[in-house]
Formats: C-alpha cells, sequence, structure tokens
C-alpha cells in the first residue's frame, strides 16, 4: 500500500510539474509574440491648402484640390507597405491650419513629414522641385516660400499665432530658417530620393533639392520636405497635374521615394 500511494504520489507531482512547465512555455512563447511587435514608420503626409485656401490657381487648374487627390493615392500605396503607418493632416476639402499641421506630425511620434503642393509663377515656368527647411542664401526661393506661408492671413489671430512673423519680409524668413538646421541631412537624403523617383517617372523637369523657411515645416521633430510637384501656371504641366495618368505617376513617385527611405535609413525599435 505504501508502495502505491508513494508512486501515486509521484505521479500526481510529475504531472503538475509538466503542467506548470507547460504553462510557462506557452507564457513565455505568447510574451515573444506579443513583445515582438515594432514600431511602424510613421508618415505623415500634408495636403496643402484646402478649404477657403485654393492655393495657386492657374488655366482652370486649382492646387487645393490636386494635392488632395495625389496625397490620398500616396497614401494607399504606402498602407500596402509592410510595416507604414500613414498619418494625413487633411482627407478632405477643409482648411487646416499651417499653426497646427507641424504639430500633427510631432504627436503622433511620426517619422517623417511631407507637404504636398503645386507651384505658380510664370506660363514658361515648369517642373518639380523638393524643398526642405534650410537657408536660401540665393534668394531665388523668397517667392515660393512667400506664397506658401502667406496662407496665414486666411487664419484668426495670426499675428498672435506667429509672433509677428510676415511672409513678406525676407528677414522673418532668415530667422525662421536659423533655427531649423536640425535633420537637414535626413531631409535631404529624403528629397534626393523624391526628385530621383520624380525622374523616374516622368520627363517633367527636374528642378532639384533646394532650400527656403516654410512655416508649415517649422517646429517639426523630424525629417521633413516639402514637395512642389509642378506649376499649374503652366498650361501643359497643368494638364499633367490635374490629369489621372499624371497624378498616378506623381503618387508613385512620391511614395517609392519614402519606402526606399525607410529602407535605407529606418531601424525600428521595440
Amino acid at each position: 500500500i505504501l508502495k502505491i500511494s508513494v508512486y501515486t504520489y509521484m505521479k500526481t507531482k510529475l504531472a503538475s510539474l509538466l503542467v506548470l512547465l507547460l504553462t510557462c512555455a506557452l507564457f513565455v512563447s505568447f510574451s515573444v509574440i506579443k513583445n515582438d511587435t515594432q514600431k511602424p514608420f510613421i508618415v505623415v503626409l500634408d495636403a496643402g491648402h484646402g478649404g477657403k485656401d485654393s492655393g495657386n490657381i492657374g488655366n482652370g487648374f486649382v492646387e487645393k484640390d490636386i494635392v488632395l487627390d495625389v496625397t490620398l493615392q500616396i497614401g494607399k500605396i504606402l498602407e500596402k507597405a509592410p510595416g507604414i503607418k500613414v498619418v494625413y493632416t487633411r482627407k478632405t476639402d477643409v482648411l487646416i491650419d499651417l499653426y497646427r499641421r507641424g504639430p500633427i506630425a510631432n504627436e503622433v511620434d511620426a517619422d517623417i513629414f511631407v507637404s504636398i503642393h503645386c507651384d505658380a509663377f510664370t506660363n514658361q515656368a515648369y517642373g518639380v522641385g523638393t524643398f526642405v527647411m534650410g537657408v536660401d542664401k540665393s534668394g531665388k526661393n523668397l517667392n515660393t516660400a512667400k506664397k506658401e506661408n502667406e496662407v496665414i492671413f486666411l487664419e484668426d489671430n495670426y499675428e498672435e499665432r506667429y509672433a509677428g512673423f510676415d511672409p513678406n519680409r525676407p528677414e522673418s524668413l532668415i530667422g525662421l530658417t536659423l533655427m531649423q538646421e536640425e535633420y537637414l541631412d535626413q531631409s535631404i537624403e529624403l528629397a534626393d530620393k523624391v526628385q530621383s523617383f520624380f525622374t523616374k517617372k516622368s520627363k517633367n523637369k527636374n528642378r532639384g533639392v533646394k532650400q527656403a523657411g516654410f512655416l508649415v515645416l517649422r517646429q517639426i521633430t523630424m525629417p521633413r520636405v516639402l514637395i512642389e510637384m509642378g506649376f499649374v501656371s503652366n498650361k501643359q504641366e497643368g494638364a499633367f497635374l490635374n490629369s489621372e495618368t499624371g497624378q498616378d505617376k506623381l503618387a508613385e513617385a512620391i511614395a517609392e521615394a519614402i519606402i526606399q527611405y525607410k529602407k535605407e535609413f529606418f531601424v525600428a525599435t521595440k
């Protein structure tokens, strides 16, 4: 009887031990799976202008509509790519104040900020260019920055919100850009890729990577670029920007540039 009792006792203890080990193994496995999730590469897409701010208009083409269509297409492409999360500053025809666009990116701890625009000048001007925040020593990009920044005049209490910033005063832009050198190298890398993919996807003139002072790029703590996809003031290029084919090519170029940048520079953290 004693032998049977000891045997039964040992058998019961062994079974309990096996159950405990199995439970621990399952818990560890579950923990590994649960904790193995990585931070996604967060991209904030900013469709410029919107609402009462039409942006540039030329030849019947409206910037705010074109950039929204392209931005949404970029987002659809990126959302299909593994490990990428897309956040939009706007997805409809509404005006988002400039002072709110940057903080949206900071609040979601984004990895890059990409602002999409169209340019306008003379009917001879054409081509695509990408801007980073920096000092425009030549002054050639002052006009572009002024036009993009003048949207603040449509905002309520803009004098208070922007602390006396005047888009029409060059010294305001210089003072703004001197404080925004952080992430400049990474921004240039991203901008270079955008321009490279533009060249691959279309025959539009490559206007290169430039520096200028844009309010929408201030106070953003990550690599950030502002893309001018072409000139609505140019009849031929405006038609390309407004066409389904043109928007497809532009969206593909920007999305593929972002994906390539992620592959080369993003290190996911657990």
